[in-house]
């Protein structure tokens, strides 16, 4: 075994979890989870987070560890990883990152170039904006100041949106042009870069399955507690009634497929069935974005799911 980092990554509902547990017990490796929402407590079904089985089977790292309202990011991501990896080296274990989130996975494969800090001047002028012209108000911006970045953006989502302009704004520049060019960081190790290449009716129907499954584990309830925990049915003034679910009153890690829908459902704004189905909508829509990152990767190995998976994955290493 040498010092090297595998991952298994690729779109949701597509395997990866069991995958990285059949390769770290085969290679008596632990793994570390790269999604931007499991890192926090309290949403385990929401982001389909691994099981206390699972977590009990191979050690697991960067899961569950944040409350709701603590800020992440991909840099800090990639600090907590490079600061993992010898840890588990030193160990005599294979380092294993597994999951989806491809921003955070370019992050510790290439780095982060260096952003600009955001002044409290540039920051009030953009929350200003945001509140006298609302979401479709710094869309507008954002395509003045950084088209490129419209197409990377979640442009659904004020605090992308927002943060993207105070880029541009404290860079004079387009937010676009820092995050291009060669990686930010050289790293002297082996990567290996896996995932599985499911034909698109298949794997949108594993999406479908999984959404499914989850509203069966009690995605509703968990939900509904965390609804509950940011209003007050006593309090109809409260602005979670009055904005729309990715507001920036509520805490970041709720503002993703699952919690926005239902959040929505509980406001009055959509029947149950529509929440259920725009969930399975939303995360198909997400799953075509992470393939149309990753298909740009041409480091990353594609597995065929119609054959064994672990021993292809053990073939690339």
């Amino acid at each position: 075994m040498s010092n090297r980092l595998i991952i298994v990554t690729g779109p949701t509902a597509s395997g990866k979890t069991t995958l990285a547990i059949e390769l770290a017990k085969r290679l008596d490796g632990e793994i570390i989870c790269v999604d931007s929402r499991q890192v926090y407590r309290d949403i385990p079904i929401g982001t389909a987070a691994p099981t206390p089985e699972e977590r009990a089977s191979v050690p697991h790292h960067l899961c569950e560890m944040l409350p709701l309202e603590a800020y992440y990011s991909a840099a800090m991501f990639e600090q907590d990883v490079m600061k993992l990896l010898p840890e588990i080296w030193g160990r005599g274990k294979e380092a294993i990152m597994c999951g989806g989130a491809m921003m955070y996975v370019d992050a510790v494969c290439q780095g982060i170039a260096p952003l600009p800090t955001i002044s409290q001047d540039v920051r009030a002028r953009v929350l200003n904006m945001y509140k006298e012209q609302g979401l479709e108000g710094v869309q507008r911006e954002l395509e003045r100041l950084d088209p490129a970045s419209c197409q990377t953006v979640d442009m659904r989502n004020p605090r992308r949106v927002i943060h993207a302009i105070e880029i541009c704004l404290q860079a004079g520049r387009p937010a676009s042009e820092l995050r291009t060019g060669a990686p930010a960081a050289q790293r002297h190790f082996p990567i290996v870069k896996m995932a599985i290449d499911w034909p698109r009716e298949e794997l949108f129907a594993r999406i479908n399955a999984r959404v499914d499954a989850m509203v069966d584990q009690g995605l509703v309830e968990e939900a509904r507690r965390q609804f509950l925990r940011y209003s007050s049915t006593e309090n109809p003034s409260n602005p979670l009634y009055t904005q729309a679910p990715n507001a920036l009153n509520i805490p970041n890690s709720l503002n993703t497929v699952g919690f926005k829908e239902l959040f929505a459902h509980f406001r009055g704004e959509m029947d149950y069935d529509t929440a259920i189905a725009r969930i399975g909508k939303n995360t198909r829509v997400y799953a075509k974005k992470q393939l149309t990152w990753l298909r740009r990767d041409p480091s990353i190995h594609w597995l065929n799911p119609h054959h064994p998976l672990l021993p292809q994955a053990i073939s690339l290493l």
